[in-house]
């Protein structure tokens, strides 16, 4: 016996288009079945009066499966029935007894709403059978959605070209500099020795130094990624929530002048930051629909992103929480955690090769409170108007989520906004300062691809709170005139990200100094050996000058900054100069003279048989930022 087809809540009736969408089926039509859909005169009158024109005693909207007994779901088979979907006609609705030995058959008017598919009887026609199957197609992003992604990269774009020419490369932008510029080969070598942990970094800036080797191409990745990033946040802002949480989300990153320095700054960690909300971005939508390919992908860009600086694999244990949080199924954990130990297996020969090289940053100092606080002005804004609102913003958030689900979308995956971004602003951070209590590795820098989980969460808060209002354009335009408040507010710090102070030492001023008193022929030495970097960084400066104390260049040594010639040689080639010839000491201001340049014994020997030959010419000195030129004179 057929069964027939009832409401899901109680009534009959034809399906709307979104449900039909999830469903495969079309509209009105019965669910899943891709059946051709009735003509009116086949549905059945609708009313809630029966075939003999009296109330009926069912109201339930199924098809009648006996007498007016009121049970849903059969087939009316008397003239008092009453369904409100039985067909129409009268007492001639009831179908005639069929003749001796002839196969009884169903009512024509009730014969497309058989659960069986029409194109599977025997009694279907041509037209029927050939009829095809409703393919779900994937739906386009809205208007609204479009301007949360692309409004935010065009304002960080615009935001990273402001003032991006400094005219002066600091200490760490000259490494870049000078280390990417090297060949292939010299490259491989220096990673040997130093700085393994940027090379997948110095690779890219190789390409792109070989187009335009100057300080505006050292920047411009970091832009670029510094754009893709507020996009990204943005897309996540919409699948996660929706539109207007994604555009006020990646404006107010834009916006975060902690973002505009490292925008702006030769290094990897806007691009690592950009490699962290694609891996997020991935996760959601692997665990949306986890196909193998969406989580090996997700596992490359993790794994990609890890090789640019290793301490985004804290990425994976913020993932991780959300996962939990989220309380995905088992198969999306066993997925996931595939990935997941893939993406580290690239990791291991950096991280025993860097271990060697941990004496760089030896310098870094155990993190304590003032580390934590600063790091949290970086995140939230170092203002304390917008501190205190982006703060409060994100408890709203947390403390009060948004009741329900929001109205069903495609694009809505299986995790939440709190569950993502939360763990992604917190886990990691507190990783690496637990971590660093025992070997110090705590820089804000280091963890900005955690920041993009603080302004989702203040979006989301500003949403629970603005969603009270009824006019969406009115509450949208009212997030994003909070957002240019802050701006607003910040504009100093904006502005102080594009002067040369904002970096901690200036090279160019120092270059410049020494380019505009020097003569061809004459002596350079460095103190300490690392203050090279001047020279490295522009070496039009210092054309023609003779460089005491260097025995290997740094792209022949596989080193940052050369190697130098034993004190016993820079006697005998100070001895050798003729009476009266200049020699000019390029010093870093800030060690010379200091109790840990009196410790380093081949730095304070130069500085003694420099003192042994020459005699100082005081007035000559130029002092600059961060660095000085004096003039020494042979006796």
């Amino acid at each position: 016996m057929a069964v027939g087809v009832t409401g899901s809540a109680g009534q009959a009736g034809p399906a709307g288009p979104a449900e039909c969408a999830e469903a495969g089926r079309e509209p009105g039509g019965p669910a899943g079945s891709g059946a051709e859909v009735p003509s009116p005169g086949e549905r059945g009158s609708g009313p809630s009066d029966g075939p003999s024109g009296a109330p009926s005693g069912n109201r339930r909207g199924g098809l009648s499966g006996g007498p007016s007994d009121g049970s849903p779901g059969g087939l009316s088979g008397g003239p008092s029935g009453g369904s409100s979907g039985s067909p129409s006609g009268g007492p001639s609705a009831r179908p005639a007894p069929a003749a001796a030995g002839t196969p009884a058959r169903r009512p024509a008017g009730l014969r497309g709403l058989w659960l069986i598919p029409r194109q599977a009887r025997p009694d279907a026609g041509p037209r029927a059978a050939a009829r095809p199957r409703p393919v779900r197609r994937p739906t386009r992003p809205t208007r609204a959605a479009v301007l949360a992604v692309s409004v935010p990269a065009a304002v960080m774009l615009v935001l990273g070209l402001w003032g991006l020419d400094r005219g002066t490369m600091w200490r760490d932008e000259s490494a870049t500099f000078q280390v990417a510029r090297r060949s292939l080969p010299e490259l491989w070598h220096v990673l040997g020795t130093i700085d393994a942990v940027h090379g997948l970094y110095y690779a890219l800036m190789h390409a792109v130094l070989a187009v335009r080797p100057d300080e505006i191409a050292l920047r411009l990745p970091s832009v670029a990624a510094s754009a893709a990033t507020a996009a990204l946040v943005g897309a996540l802002g919409c699948r996660l929530a929706r539109p207007r949480v994604g555009l006020w989300a990646g404006l107010l990153y834009a916006v975060t002048p902690f973002v505009s320095h490292y925008a702006q700054e030769g290094r990897s960690y806007a691009l690592v930051a950009t490699g962290a909300a694609l891996a997020t971005w991935m996760l959601v939508r692997a665990a949306e629909h986890g196909s193998y390919g969406r989580w090996a992908a997700y596992g490359a860009v993790v794994a990609g992103t890890a090789l640019l600086h290793e301490f985004a694999v804290l990425l994976l244990a913020a993932h991780a929480v959300t996962l939990l949080l989220s309380r995905v199924p088992w198969r999306t954990w066993r997925r996931w955690g595939c990935a997941a130990a893939a993406a580290c297996l690239p990791l291991i020969p950096l991280v025993i090769v860097s271990r060697g090289q941990s004496a760089q940053v030896s310098w870094i100092r155990t993190p304590g409170r003032p580390e934590a606080e600063a790091l949290v002005k970086a995140f939230a804004g170092p203002g304390q108007p917008v501190l205190g609102a982006v703060l409060l913003l994100a408890a709203v958030a947390l403390l009060a989520p948004a009741r329900g689900r929001l109205p069903a979308s495609p694009r809505r995956g299986a995790l939440g906004l709190t569950a993502v971004a939360l763990p992604w602003a917190l886990v990691p951070p507190v990783l690496l300062y637990a971590a660093a209590q025992y070997q110090p590795l705590f820089l804000d820098r280091y963890l900005l691809f955690c920041l993009a989980g603080i302004p989702l969460l203040a979006a989301a808060g500003a949403d629970r709170i603005l969603g009270l209002v009824p006019w969406r354009r009115t509450v949208t335009a009212a997030g994003a005139v909070a957002v240019l408040a802050a701006f607003v507010a910040q504009l100093p710090l904006q502005e102080r990200e594009r002067l040369p102070t904002s970096r901690g030492d200036e090279l160019a001023p120092v270059a410049a100094a020494a380019a505009q008193r020097a003569r061809p022929g004459d002596a350079v030495l460095f103190l300490p050996l690392y203050e090279r970097r001047v020279a490295l960084a522009y070496p039009r400066d210092f054309t023609g000058l003779r460089d005491l104390t260097l025995k290997r260049s740094p792209a022949a040594s596989g080193t940052l900054f050369g190697e130098e010639v034993t004190t016993a040689v820079l006697r005998d080639r100070l001895a050798r100069l003729p009476s009266g010839s200049r020699v000019w000491v390029v010093g870093d201001t800030n060690t010379v003279g200091t109790r840990w340049f009196r410790a380093q014994r081949g730095e304070h020997a130069k500085t003694t048989a420099l003192e042994e030959f020459c005699r100082e010419e005081r007035e000559a000195a130029v002092f600059v930022r961060g660095g000085s030129v004096s003039l020494y004179v042979r006796r």
